[in-house]
């Protein structure tokens, strides 16, 4: 098709007329796969169809963003609904969400660019630019977001387009007037509110949460928006972007060259928002009507992501509790409770006998890259591994140890050669595997693994058990060389996707 710079001639698409463009949505299906699928075809065949006058590009564009609405958002839900996710399916809902975001932003872009070089139709759409950059802004945020729900490479494009879009509204002038974004009464804002959504999620280090608390921590950003820093100096601020490079936020360095395209922004009165929440939320039980973390979740979790938060947006980095160093081995891996209970042979628990060199069907062999007094970090062999997030336990053992060891995935990444690499952190070096049963129930016993068997500080154990066999209230008896024990509930340190991670008082019976 030849470029008219004027949007003159007919235009061969579906969506030339409005009329027929209206049908075409009035027909999509009512699956809500199939139909984002279509829309997603029809925004990249309009972006790649050069004479459309811009007025009824940004027509059609807006159309089928309204008519995606409800299909992203149903897809975006079986996402994160899917406990454990099978890889086709997990693969056909995530390209179908992140696709349509691409594609959405793309022809925002494409409508900017229009502008931008006067062509036909420019001066209809002059009001809509802001609306249609804070538009773009917004499809590239949650293009991020969805990277970073795959724990993947963020694609240096979204931090150019970011920067080019941001620089825009600044020269422009209308970066900080407030708009209607979307229709309805949580449509408004900023260009620069919508900027710093991306900057902030990019900042809140989302690949040490599983898929679930990234969406919490998502919307969390969202409702805080408003509260964060911005700035041009870097008074007051804990992280800096450079709009002229398609590089992501970094946090501060004293004595960092400045240049005209940095910016400066941190959390601001947000903290202190952030940390006010927390404590109405811990003590009332609930989360706010006013809040809105896309769903309807238990205290503990959203309590846990406001934590990792609150980490994150301080003024001063996290320490890390232990120094890490680098070293180069490899260690088996297991998935999963049921198989590190086969690694383990419960059977032999009596004995505590390390020395089975046992293998499952499903162990793997990691390259070690770094290691900590509290875990290490690996690279994952790039034709398995599908099983791979964060909070799963995992068994492991090195290649000069015949003990086991229980760690949980705690960060995913993906490095510049598409590699995977995970961190570890490991709960025990030498697992002692169990059978405990409810006291006064029937020996009914089931399989556990004993942390240590030497009590911590407040006289405590841990112990990973079945998920659900943590209740707070019930003791259970515990078998350890013929010797019984009173396993006295003391709190639940993390309930994980099969198991229940606990600390209990230890008596002796007689």
């Amino acid at each position: 098709m030849a470029l008219n710079l004027f949007g003159g001639g007919k235009v061969d698409h579906p969506m030339a007329d409005a009329k027929q463009a209206q049908a075409l949505v009035a027909e999509l299906p009512a699956d809500a796969g199939k139909a984002l699928q279509e829309i997603s075809e029809l925004l990249e065949s309009i972006t790649q169809t050069d004479n459309f006058k811009l007025d009824r590009r940004y027509e059609n564009v807006d159309l089928l963003d309204g008519a995606a609405k409800n299909h992203q958002r149903k897809l975006a839900q079986d996402y994160l609904a899917m406990p454990r996710q099978q890889k086709y399916h997990e693969n056909r809902l995530w390209t179908g969400v992140f696709g349509f975001w691409q594609h959405l932003g793309a022809a925002y872009i494409h409508c900017v660019h229009g502008h931008e070089a006067n062509l036909g139709g420019a001066a209809s759409i002059r009001k809509n630019v802001p609306v249609i950059v804070a538009r773009a802004i917004r499809s590239l945020t949650l293009q991020l977001k969805w990277v970073l729900l795959r724990y993947g490479l963020v694609e240096p494009r979204i931090w150019s387009d970011l920067g080019r879009l941001y620089k825009l509204a600044e020269q422009k002038g209308y970066a900080g007037t407030a708009i209607a974004i979307y229709p309805g009464s949580h449509g408004g804002g900023t260009v620069q509110r919508e900027f710093l959504k991306a900057l902030m999620l990019c900042a809140s280090s989302t690949d040490g949460l599983p898929p679930v608390k990234q969406e919490i921590a998502e919307r969390a950003v969202a409702h805080f928006a408003e509260s964060f820093k911005f700035s041009a100096s870097p008074d007051g601020c804990s992280h800096c972007f450079d709009l002229a490079k398609e590089k992501p936020p970094v946090r501060l360095i004293k004595g960092a060259a400045q240049s005209d395209t940095l910016r400066f922004f941190g959390a601001g009165d947000a903290l202190a928002a952030l940390e006010r929440l927390t404590a109405q939320i811990r003590e009332r039980g609930v989360v706010p009507p006013d809040v809105n973390l896309g769903g309807n979740y238990e205290k503990e979790v959203v309590v846990s992501v406001l934590k990792h938060l609150a980490t994150q947006w301080a003024e001063t980095p996290p320490v890390r509790s232990s120094e890490r160093r680098h070293t180069a081995g490899r260690v088996t891996v297991v998935p999963g409770m049921t198989d590190i209970i086969g690694v383990l042979d419960p059977a032999t628990s009596d004995a505590l006998d390390f020395s089975q060199e046992q293998n499952a069907p499903s162990a793997e062999s990691w390259i070690v890259v770094n290691v900590s007094e509290g875990g290490f970090g690996a690279i994952i062999p790039p034709q398995k591994s599908d099983w791979v997030k964060v909070g799963i336990l995992v068994g492991v053992q090195n290649e000069v140890d015949k003990h086991w060891g229980v760690g949980l995935i705690r960060r995913i990444s993906r490095d510049e050669h598409q590699q995977r690499q995970v961190g570890i952190q490991l709960l025990t070096k030498a697992a002692i595997p169990i059978k405990v049963t409810k006291s006064g129930a029937s020996p009914d016993l089931q399989p556990a693994i004993l942390l240590s068997t030497t009590p911590d500080k407040q006289g405590e154990v841990g112990v990973v058990l079945r998920e659900g066999l943590f209740n707070g209230r019930d003791s259970l008896d515990m078998t350890v060389k013929n010797k019984g024990y009173l396993l006295m509930p003391a709190s639940m340190v993390e309930d994980g996707e099969d198991f229940d991670w606990a600390k209990f008082k230890v008596m002796q019976r007689s």
